[in-house]
């Protein structure tokens, strides 16, 4: 049986106590987000489910049935009331006269808006035929392993009479639509009795007239498989048998983030990428199997993976037992290549005079021998679902080259979904992008006020975001803000001291891991101190010279090193300060240290420029509300230095100020977001004050 299915049986979750009184809607609600809480059942965003309903129509107040069924897009773990799309079943029904045979079927999906109840603005999904044409008031449609494991072996009809027997029919390979619809429908009249049936290279339809009884229906089906599974492959060697050994768990990493970089360089020369790393244990089996290659290859069966994964990964050529990793990415600009001309081959096979334009050429999936398996997709849920997909598929290869023989889609069929005009159009429905949608950005110093209003102003518009800290407290506590608002996926925390070279090798490295690369560099990791030149100590002056100057001129230098590996181009932005400018009293170490910064930002603009990486300056002035650096002596100190409490230190700033306002993190953070986003892709090499006004910080 496939290897993550191996858990165990699946056990029934249903709760009568809870399911009391629920509505049918609400029932079908609690068995969806039942069943897509198991990746065993099915995969995000795979399968749908559905209920036939009484409702009372709103116009003629009669007793009507209607047809809740999973809307386009959804996934039935999360989805929610509004995420299914209600329809007649008289209209539905009266569909049938309309249609004009299979060369027509896709022009059903435009007649679907006119059965809609009750206005729900819900699009109805391609699927929706499959299940009000079935003679049962539930009905499940799940992808889970086991079964597509059967379904994707070139015996699967013989293998579900093996296990199933009567129970679970089998029908022939046919492309989601209206004809299968129909071809459910005379199954189910022609085999009353049945449960369910296997669709080839497909999935599982079960279902029942009861809805617990159908959730365990569902549940007792793929855990037959599962266990038929389990005494079948017994002793086996999963796909051949093992090649390659896995390299060490820090050294598998090490590796991605050398590679991933690269790659994610060569893959969006057009759109960026974010990438995703995944060496779990069923991953490593297939990467260092004898039959990877071959079975790879043959590209995956669900629509569902391809759709995710495109119809084959390409397979990194790479050695685990002679590691030449140098060599390995010398050898990836051809690699791609040969991936990219390939892609474009198989288009030109394919593709029928309406197809929509080839689209982006690249692999998403990339298969690494000893260290694991790499997807890139244009953002970092869509790379990790990517990856989870091909995962399913891998468990899929598992047990059908176990039992029989693997059998991937068809190469047209395969095509024609993943070029189908109905899939296209879901395509140009999608949102327009957020103005950094696919970057990665750094932010140092990222716990304090600055660090975090920058970062949410980034993951407002759309990029992945690491925050840097030395401060771990801090740093968990405004990841948990920002995760709750923006999603676990996109927000990621290193301790980083700023000071030592290994400490900021190593978060780059993990960024790499994690992201795939780097966009934005935001350096604001800060101190302040203040003392009169005097009683300025060798060791004070040195501490703001290590984090204000060294440090920046660290996170700056290793920023450059991806960013030239990547070829893509980049901006970095410095948080500076007025006092960089303009000379302050008693506070000559930072002013002198925040000076330096400004001048390697200025370096580093002519360095960069020819690689396209942009380097600016946001200098603030007074940032006191979230500001680490204005507690402790430092609050203390300049309130002394201008004859101020501390209660009294933020109004005299506003009123020193020529606006008279004063100055918020999220000021700077609009600021930054400037230089970071492409508004200012021809600016390099700039000073920006956020100040309120200083006479003396205008720049000459």
């Amino acid at each position: 049986m496939p290897k993550d299915a191996a858990s165990g049986r699946l056990e029934s979750q249903w709760d009568d106590a809870r399911a009391r009184g629920m509505s049918g809607p609400e029932l079908l609600l609690y068995r969806s987000n039942l069943l897509g809480s198991d990746k065993r059942v099915t995969n995000y965003g795979g399968g749908n489910t559905s209920a036939k309903v009484m409702e009372t129509d709103p116009l003629t107040g009669e007793e009507v049935e209607v047809l809740w069924v999973k809307g386009s897009g959804g996934d039935v773990g999360s989805i929610r009331m509004d995420g299914f799309a209600t329809l007649y079943m008289d209209r539905l029904e009266a569909l049938k006269k309309l249609y004009r045979g299979v060369a027509f079927e896709d022009e059903m999906v435009g007649y679907l808006p006119h059965c809609t109840f009750r206005l729900n603005p819900r699009a109805a999904s391609i699927d929706t035929p499959l299940h009000a044409y079935v003679p049962r008031r539930h009905v499940d449609h799940m992808h889970a392993d086991a079964i597509i494991a059967i379904a994707a072996s070139v015996n699967s009809r013989d293998l579900t009479r093996r296990i199933f027997g009567e129970e679970i029919g089998w029908l022939p390979w046919k492309r989601p639509g209206y004809e299968l619809g129909l071809w459910l429908e005379e199954f189910c009249r022609e085999n009353p009795e049945a449960k369910g049936v296997v669709l080839e290279s497909h999935g599982l339809f079960t279902w029942a007239d009861d809805a617990r009884e159908c959730y365990e229906t569902t549940l007792e089906v793929i855990n037959r498989a599962i266990d038929w599974f389990e005494v079948e492959t017994a002793g086996k060697a999963a796909f051949g048998g093992e090649k390659h050994g896995s390299l060490p768990a820090a050294e598998r990493r090490r590796i991605a983030a050398a590679l991933m970089p690269a790659i994610r360089g060569m893959v969006s020369k057009d759109v960026r990428m974010v990438g995703h790393f995944d060496d779990q244990a069923a991953v490593l089996e297939f990467v260092n199997a004898r039959d990877m290659e071959p079975l790879a290859a043959l590209g995956t069966s669900c629509p569902d993976h391809f759709l995710r994964t495109k119809i084959r990964p390409l397979v990194v050529d790479f050695d685990p037992s002679n590691p030449d990793l140098d060599a390995t990415l010398a050898g990836l600009p051809a690699s791609i290549e040969a991936y990219r001309q390939d892609y474009a081959a198989y288009y030109a096979r394919c593709r029928r005079d309406d197809s929509p334009p080839l689209r982006d050429p690249n692999a998403v999936v990339y298969l690494v021998p000893g260290v694991g398996m790499i997807t890139f997709a244009k953002d970092k849920a869509t790379a990790r679902i990517s990856g989870e997909f091909y995962v399913n598929a891998i468990n899929v290869m598992r047990g059908a080259s176990a039992v029989s023989q693997y059998r991937g889609l068809p190469e047209q069929e395969a095509f024609d979904i993943e070029y189908w005009q109905l899939e296209e159009a879901k395509l140009q429905r999608m949102p327009r992008p957020k103005s950094l949608a696919g970057r990665i950005a750094i932010v140092t110093g990222g716990a304090g006020g600055i660090g975090s209003a920058t970062a949410e102003r980034f993951l407002a518009e759309g990029a992945c975001v690491v925050l840097a800290d030395i401060d771990a407290a801090a740093l968990a506590e405004a990841a948990s803000v920002l995760s709750s608002r923006h999603s676990q996926d996109v927000v990621r925390t290193v301790e980083m001291d700023v000071t030592s070279e290994e400490a900021v090798a190593k978060a780059y490295a993990e960024m790499a891991v994690e992201f795939g690369g780097l966009d934005i560099l935001v350096s604001n990791a800060g101190i302040a101190s203040s003392a009169p030149v005097e009683d300025t100590s060798l060791a004070l002056w040195n501490r703001n010279m290590a984090i204000l100057s060294t440090g920046y001129f660290l996170v700056s230098r290793e920023a450059f090193r991806m960013l030239k590996a990547q070829g893509i181009g980049g901006a970095i932005v410095f948080i500076a300060s007025k006092n960089g400018l303009a000379a302050s009293p008693n506070a000559s170490a930072y002013c002198t240290a925040k000076a330096s910064e400004i001048h390697l930002a200025r370096c580093l603009a002519l360095e960069g420029a020819p690689e396209g990486i942009r380097v600016n300056v946001v200098n603030p002035d007074a940032v006191l509300r979230g500001s680490k650096i204005w507690s402790g002596d430092w609050l203390k100190e300049r309130a002394a230095t201008y004859g101020k409490d501390k209660d009294g230190l933020e109004e005299h700033y506003r009123q020193r100020s020529l606006l008279k306002r004063s100055v918020l993190p999220e000021d700077i953070a609009e600021a930054t977001y400037f230089f970071a986003s492409d508004a200012s892709a021809k600016s390099t090499g700039n000073i920006v004050n956020v100040d309120a006004g200083n006479v003396q910080a205008f720049t000459r």
